[in-house]
């Protein structure tokens, strides 16, 4: 039996780290960058400990540009290295230097902002360049400069060398693939992305490009509105100021900090996610952060940032870890406290920023039932009579007497258009009823999830019949009309639609209501909603023709003048007249048929000014 070390030689490794280890090119920026800032970091500490006695001095970060020589050079005045050390953690791929300091200096303040754990960045410079030079020089007194280089292949040359300041330049020699990064512009953009908050000063042609303390590393107790409204420019230039914003803060389970703006959102606002960015000591990670933030959450924006959130070797993902559900868990519950508070503390404000919380809201219930506990609190439904807001358990006192079916259930009546449906609304009050809005992006799928989550409640859009029969159904509405009258205007309407998709009825309802009241029942509209959205694979009941009732107001007065008339034909007319109004208002007069009826009232209107000449 033979044993022994697998033994990772550097002509196998190089080809991955150029080509498969970082997914962007760019980030060999972000990681270069990133060490000179652990460099930095150590440094520090080293001074805080007593271990390093010297002038910290200078300790500003250079990015430098040279188009000339075809190089991009990144400095910086940190420990710099011995040729023990560089032949450690240079030579040796993955041997991680921020690994082994974290474990010995762990505990002091400074020392726990270290970034590097992988060892592996600094041959993020070989995807761009066809040679790499480093010069350092170690903090450590006596200790000479070293000069090292490589063109990417196993051999490397390492030498003594001149070098009058502490620290490390790293010099690449830029390839032709990759000469766009010997553009000015184009280096101060992934500056921007990727080190803008870095917590050492980052210099590019003179120019500072980094806040190193920006607002999410200071305690809330430190920063005002004013901060928190500033940051927010910072963040997004161009955006409308936030309603309001989170402050995370934690360090125990997982260390956690951040901040999260609540945008203005409006119904016709276009909707973008990935507005959150994840940092891991102020670098810049990823705009993906769906794992980390509740989905419902994704619309916030602001900024995350977590050492204790795995990552892979590149930083660029996320990796399976029951932190990130921690992290997960506490943001919901941090979000679900603030909503709790602001309702509690000031609802007319709450109130007033509620067209763009309820989307937060109800895709928050529908998908996470620990915030669906804390938010049944402070969900809103709105009158669309006066705008008043009710929660729910105020709307159930407001609605029980009048509005409980034979089943016990709470019929909450909603409207998805009020400007549209405003006949129906109107009818829905004169018998006492109230109505709420329910027009938001989520609202048809908060619907239909809440509806099993709450205990005995019925939402019934407002249209969805008529109003005598929006609670439970009225079978006993007389007409003033004759049996006789009843069974011809019946006929007329039958003659005249006769279309299978539209059951024709006839009730006795008050004379002020609308002659003709065309309804689809709820449950086949809402059925026929989803499946039009793609919705449990029905697609096909999407092209189906509408269910629809026509309820013929035999009470309404312009019947008996219709039944009077001796002109049958004339007759016809306005009794298809009237089938076709009521379809009209409920959107479902379309094409040739809505040609059609322009062009026929338009005859009839005429027959009615010669009558009157």
């Amino acid at each position: 039996m033979q044993k022994g070390a697998i033994r990772v030689q550097t002509e196998n490794i190089f080809p991955i780290i150029k080509k498969f280890l970082y997914s962007d090119h760019e980030i060999f920026i972000r990681e270069l960058v990133s060490n000179a800032v652990d460099a930095t970091q150590k440094l520090r500490t080293l001074a805080s400990v007593g271990e390093f006695k010297g002038d910290l001095g200078n300790i500003d970060i250079e990015v430098k540009l040279d188009k000339e020589k075809k190089t991009i050079t990144i400095a910086d005045h940190g420990v710099g290295m011995t040729a023990e050390e560089v032949d450690k953690y240079i030579n040796q791929v993955a041997f991680s230097g921020a690994e082994e300091f974290l474990k010995k200096y762990k505990g002091q303040e400074s020392g726990t902002n270290i970034i590097g754990h992988f060892g592996l960045g600094f041959y993020s410079s070989f995807m761009i360049s066809n040679q790499v030079e480093i010069f350092s020089k170690s903090w450590k007194e006596d200790a000479p400069a070293v000069r090292w280089e490589c063109d990417g292949s196993p051999e490397y040359s390492l030498e003594e060398t001149t070098k009058t300041e502490r620290g490390t330049e790293i010099v690449m020699h830029v390839n032709e693939e990759s000469e766009e990064f010997l553009d000015e512009g184009r280096i101060r953009s992934i500056l921007t992305k990727f080190c803008k908050f870095l917590p050492v000063p980052v210099k590019f042609e003179g120019e500072q490009i980094n806040n190193v303390a920006p607002a999410w590393t200071k305690k809330p107790s430190e920063l005002t509105a004013e901060d928190y409204q500033n940051f927010y420019k910072e963040l997004y230039p161009f955006a409308e100021a936030p309603l309001f914003w989170i402050h995370l803060n934690v360090d125990y389970p997982f260390n956690l900090t951040g901040i999260l703006y609540f945008p203005k959102i409006t119904k016709s606002y276009e909707i973008q996610k990935d507005k959150i960015n994840l940092y891991s000591n102020q670098v810049y990670v990823t705009d993906e952060v769906k794992d980390i933030v509740p989905e419902f959450l994704m619309l916030l924006h602001g900024v995350i940032d977590s050492p204790d959130i795995p990552l892979n070797v590149s930083r660029s993902y996320l990796q399976g870890d029951p932190n990130v559900k921690k992290i997960n868990g506490y943001i919901t519950k941090k979000v679900a406290d603030k909503l709790d508070e602001m309702f509690r503390q000031d609802r007319k404000s709450f109130e007033e920023k509620w067209e763009s919380i309820g989307l937060f809201v109800k895709y928050g219930m529908m998908t996470d039932d620990k915030f669906l506990d804390k938010a049944n609190k402070f969900l809103l439904l709105e009158d669309v009579a006066d705008g008043k807001f009710y929660t729910q358990e105020e709307y159930r006192t407001e609605t029980a007497a009048l509005q409980t079916n034979k089943e016990g259930k709470l019929v909450v009546l909603y409207s998805t258009n009020p400007v549209q449906q405003d006949s129906y609304i109107q009818a829905a009050q004169k018998k006492g009823f109230k109505v709420v809005k329910m027009e938001t992006l989520v609202d048809a799928a908060f619907i239909n999830n809440i509806e099993m989550k709450w205990d005995n409640v019925q939402f019934t859009r407002v249209d969805a019949d008529i109003a005598n029969n929006l609670i439970d159904k009225d079978e006993n509405a007389d007409t003033l009309l004759s049996k006789e009258q009843e069974e011809t205007l019946k006929n007329l309407f039958t003659q005249e639609v006769n279309q299978p998709n539209i059951k024709v009825d006839m009730k006795g309802l008050t004379a002020d209501l609308q002659p003709v009241i065309v309804t689809r029942p709820e449950f086949m509209r809402r059925m026929k909603d989803m499946a039009s959205m793609g919705g449990g694979g029905m697609n096909w009941y999407a092209n189906m023709p509408d269910e629809i009732n026509m309820t013929i107001n035999a009470n309404h007065p312009v019947y008996l003048q219709i039944l009077r008339e001796k002109n049958n034909g004339l007759q016809q007319k306005q009794i298809k007249n009237l089938a076709d109004l009521a379809l009209l208002s409920q959107n479902l007069l379309t094409g040739a048929d809505l040609t059609a009826f322009v062009n026929r009232s338009v005859e009839l209107m005429s027959k009615e000014e010669e009558e009157e000449a």
